[in-house]
């Protein structure tokens, strides 16, 4: 690439790395901030993205390809599918992807494109669920919604320093692994949140 451009690529990781850092804290952040924290120009950020929605829109696409990618890792893994499953969920909670996709629900305006990849991840992720399940290794009552919420909590995991905020995330990620895998289960009360539900979070 010329200077330029390779310049023009630099800045938009800078801007998107810092994205994600500042909307994860604060969805309802300035996009002045992203800037800031980018150590762009205003007019530099505007140049790639002509509003905070466009943004959140890259963001939020970014994290369900990347979701998606890992989702279709898995079902290609023609291992044991609790091992499989595991070492999904892993990957997921340290990308962060699916978190930040719904911590940023409802702060911007979903797309048609936007709804049509969060529907392929739900399929996706369904199949994968639907495979754990038929060899016994999840408890049958786990559910799409469920993976949803948990990944965001899992996320909300945070504290100064980001390699320990990781390794805190994990610890509790094996902990709820424990507990989805085990054969003695209590039954959970009440439904799964729906598709509704969760995609409903981008048009509040």
């Amino acid at each position: 690439m010329s200077g330029r451009r390779a310049q023009a690529a630099r800045n938009d990781t800078l801007i998107l790395d810092a994205a994600r850092e500042v909307f994860l804290a604060d969805p309802s952040a300035p996009i002045s901030a992203v800037a800031e924290r980018a150590g762009v120009g205003i007019s530099a950020l505007y140049r790639r993205y002509a509003s905070k929605d466009e943004l959140l829109q890259r963001l939020a696409s970014d994290g369900l390809q990347r979701y998606i990618a890992e989702t279709e890792a898995a079902l290609a893994d023609d291992g044991d599918p609790w091992n499989a499953f595991t070492g999904f969920m892993s990957r997921c909670v340290e990308a962060g992807s699916s978190s930040l996709t719904q911590r940023l629900s409802g702060s911007f305006t979903a797309t048609e494109e936007l709804n049509r990849e969060g529907y392929r991840a739900s399929q996706l992720t369904q199949e994968l669920l639907d495979r754990t399940k038929a060899t016994g290794g999840l408890r049958p009552d786990i559910e799409v919604g469920d993976l949803s919420l948990l990944f965001e909590q899992l996320q909300s995991v945070q504290v100064k320093d980001p390699d320990r905020a990781r390794q805190l995330r994990q610890r509790y990620l094996t902990l709820l692994l424990e507990a989805m895998h085990s054969p003695f289960v209590t039954p959970l009360p009440g439904p799964p949140p729906s598709w509704q539900e969760i995609s409903g979070r981008y048009n509040d």
